[in-house]
């Protein structure tokens, strides 16, 4: 049975993005530093097989805030798969020339529709907000949070933006990285 997933690399003090965020920055000052263990140690076993699952997804929700600074990942994420931009607005960037990329502004259709397309496959999700709109709703079924032992002090947050609902989740895996990086996994029960 497929699921949505929330694929986010974390610093331990809980930013996914550093200060300064914007385009040509899109992961803010100090940033790049979360991502390291998915580029520079894709060699250790256990790097790339959390690497491998993520890319082994048949579709993707993501906030436009994540998808437009990545300048669209140039319309194709991995694999051709299809993706959803959760957005208010239209487009922010031309989309003309990538017939997979399609923007929603509702959290549930946005899933619902990536789950269908996905088939058995799972979804990968990206962005805060749209993590923080699919835990309110409901709809977001496990969260792979890949916690990076730096402390960025300022930035994004993952969870700045919850509600006060109190929300248990069952942890399901943990391994451990050879860069230093924690994976580790959780079903909401959502």
């Amino acid at each position: 049975m497929s699921a949505t997933v929330l694929y986010m690399s974390m610093s331990l003090d809980g930013f996914i993005a550093g200060p300064n965020e914007g385009p040509g920055n899109g992961l803010g000052d100090g940033g790049h530093r979360l991502h390291e263990w998915y580029f520079e140690g894709a060699d250790d076993d256990v790097n790339r097989k959390v690497k491998d699952e993520s890319l082994a997804t048949g579709a993707i929700v993501a906030g436009r805030g994540t998808f437009e600074p990545a300048e669209g990942w140039g319309g194709d994420h991995h694999d051709g798969v299809p993706i959803w931009i959760l957005s208010r607005h239209g487009p922010g960037i031309d989309i003309g020339q990538w017939p997979n990329v399609t923007y929603v502004d509702d959290i549930r259709t946005a899933m619902s529709e990536a789950k269908r397309a996905a088939g058995d496959k799972n979804v990968l999700v990206h962005g805060a907000g749209t993590a923080q709109l699919a835990l309110a709703a409901g709809v977001l079924d496990e969260l792979e949070i890949h916690l990076v032992p730096v402390l960025l002090g300022q930035g994004r947050r993952l969870f700045d933006h919850l509600g006060p609902e109190h929300l248990e989740l069952e942890r399901t895996r943990i391994l451990e990285g050879e860069t230093g990086v924690t994976h580790l996994h959780y079903r909401t029960g959502g």
